[in-house]
């Protein structure tokens, strides 16, 4: 054979090999318990298309998308050698798919794009845009940090492209620039719409030691601790929970500050609403100690309505610290001083209820018994006796 003869003939055994990268047409042979699809190829070689190299979902059916006949495109990953099987390859149908996406790309960094979640991992968000693959990486997600990302799982997002690398398929996004934007329209939209003194209904966004914020449609508000109920509120998890439906009283908006002032408090009924007419002066009441102070002791009468002992008001007896007598917890009887609901006070005592030591009354029945004396016999200018002729020489 001459040289020319067998320069052509390695030219086309050249032209039938199978490279990693090549993009190779063939035929489904078979399908191995929906674990992978078995190709033949025009060389005579066999390769196989795992379901993870189908596509990206994890839980993709090859029989429920090939059958043995149909044609399929692939690219070559990877080539396997069997010294029985001879060689064969391991080949992709999703990297195709994403080397087509890359090659049809339009957009560049700086860009807003629409990206659909695929997954959340520890590190960010896994996202296809347009067919490609992208990372939104944790910190880039929102404005503030987020421990749960699974709740983006499925969504529609829009997000900035930070890096995009056709040659490493590599395609960083962020989301928080996007979702700072779009928060600063909606808060104008909201401080537009809403009013101070407003009442509107809600969703419990999250929770904090401080308070609730809740969704007002797109923007939050904040609920303060002291703004959720009437009632004293250790921790607002103790009461509310989130995704909670509430109304809301707007307090305050503060456009400069992109901030909204909200109370829960403020649309339910005020415990010191109907308390003049539950307990009006002289009312004598069952209540808890609930704070010792040096000028005397908060008790609680109703839930919500707490009154104050005055130190002067705890005994007749001369007290000189509250927390000698009294304490935290303990239950006591009071009588109804004074009220005032719009002041939200309410004066209490308890020597009231208690009767006077007898000294102290002898000597009141005394004081009063020589004030009418004097009274009574202190004429002199009708003949009647004198200061004189009652006390005689001790005047």
């Amino acid at each position: 054979m001459s040289d020319t003869n067998n320069e052509l003939l390695a030219a086309l055994e050249s032209a039938d090999q199978i490279k990693v990268g090549d993009v190779v047409t063939g035929e489904v042979l078979a399908i191995d318990n929906d674990n992978q699809a078995v190709i033949g190829l025009h060389t005579g070689e066999e390769g196989v298309v795992p379901a993870r190299e189908y596509s990206d979902d994890r839980n993709v059916s090859l029989a429920d998308n090939l059958k043995v006949g149909d044609t399929i495109e692939t690219v070559v990953i990877s080539n396997v050698t069997s010294d029985k099987e001879g060689v064969s390859y391991l080949l992709s149908k999703k990297r195709l798919e994403a080397r087509k996406a890359w090659e049809k790309l339009s957009f560049g960094e700086g860009d807003v794009v629409d990206a659909k979640v695929l997954n959340a991992v520890r590190g960010g968000l896994i996202v296809d845009v347009n067919g490609v693959r992208g990372f939104v990486p944790a910190s880039m997600v929102a404005e503030r940090f987020i421990s749960d990302l699974n709740q983006f799982k499925g969504e529609d997002i829009k997000a900035e492209v930070i890096e995009i690398d056709p040659a490493k398929a590599r395609l960083i996004l962020s989301r928080k620039a996007v979702a700072a934007q779009e928060r600063a329209e909606k808060l104008a939209e909201a401080f537009n719409r809403l009013e101070v003194g407003e009442v509107v209904e809600g969703k419990v966004a999250r929770l904090t030691d401080f308070g609730a914020f809740v969704d007002l449609g797109g923007v939050d508000g904040l609920v303060h601790v002291s703004e959720i109920s009437h009632d004293r509120v250790k921790n607002p998890a103790d009461v509310l929970s989130k995704g909670e439906t509430v109304q809301v009283k707007i307090l305050a908006l503060d456009s400069d500050r992109g901030r909204i002032s909200l109370s829960i408090k403020a649309t339910q009924p005020g415990p010191w609403d109907e308390v003049a007419e539950k307990a009006p002066a002289g009312t004598v009441l069952e209540g808890t100690v609930k704070r010792v102070k040096d000028f005397g002791a908060f008790v609680e009468i109703f839930p919500g309505i707490e009154g104050l002992v005055h130190v002067s008001q705890i005994s007749h007896k001369r007290i000189e610290n509250p927390a000698d007598v009294l304490k935290s917890g303990d239950k006591v009887k009071v009588q109804v001083l004074d009220v005032k609901p719009a002041e939200e006070r309410i004066s209490l005592s308890m020597k009231a209820l208690e009767e006077k030591p007898a000294d102290n009354n002898r000597e009141e029945q005394s004081n009063r018994a020589s004030r009418a004396d004097v009274a009574a016999y202190q004429q002199d200018d009708d003949g009647a006796a004198t200061l004189g002729d009652i006390f005689g020489d001790k005047l």
